[in-house]
């Protein structure tokens, strides 16, 4: 071998030991010894948990009872039977009224029945479904609306009842309908 092919190979073999070593003289040795455990986080007192006790409040037994028209609660789907209402200060009978008189202007549906004695007005709403058309769906089907065909006339059932020294205004029947005639009742009766 030349001396000047050593004096190059010696001094390569020096650095690539080196460097396949990982170069352990520039690291620190052992800098999790000298760590130190930090105080736990502390919560406030204003921002604890709020009392989850009352966030389930569990129906009395029979409330779930089929209505005259045969409709009860179901659980799933968007056309699911829901009831929905609000409380008026006001003594059933003067509730009964207003709630008549509200829904005499139209607005709302046509009054197709009426029970004076049990409180009750049966009516035909046209709501549509609150559906919203998904992105290939909109994409690929651009003739005509997608919520025309759920605008069909649904049956809502509004129930005035008393709730100890106030009136509570119940209605029953398809989602989309009974939000209707929950939001216009209330806007109208001012509750």
């Amino acid at each position: 071998m030349k001396k000047s092919s050593l004096v190059v190979a010696l001094p390569a073999l020096v650095l690539s030991g080196l460097l396949l070593s990982g170069c352990g003289m520039f690291r620190s040795h052992k800098s999790w010894d000298t760590a130190k455990q930090e105080s736990p986080l502390e919560i406030p007192p204003g921002l604890d948990t709020p009392a989850a006790s009352d966030a389930l409040v569990i129906p009395p037994p029979g409330a779930n009872n089929p209505t005259s028209s045969g409709a009860t609660a179901s659980v799933g789907g968007a056309s699911g039977v829901i009831a929905d209402g609000f409380v008026l200060s006001d003594s059933v009978d003067n509730a009964y009224r207003r709630v008549g008189q509200a829904l005499d202007g139209g607005d709302v549906g046509k009054v197709t029945a009426h029970d004076d004695a049990a409180h009750t007005y049966t009516l035909s709403v046209v709501a549509a479904p609150a559906r919203k058309r998904g992105f290939f769906s909109r994409l690929f089907h651009r003739g005509g609306n997608a919520d025309e065909a759920g605008t069909a006339a649904r049956e809502v059932q509004v129930t005035v009842s008393s709730s100890g020294s106030a009136s509570e205004v119940r209605a029953q029947g398809p989602a989309a309908a009974v939000a209707k005639v929950v939001d216009t009742l209330k806007s109208k009766l001012g509750s």
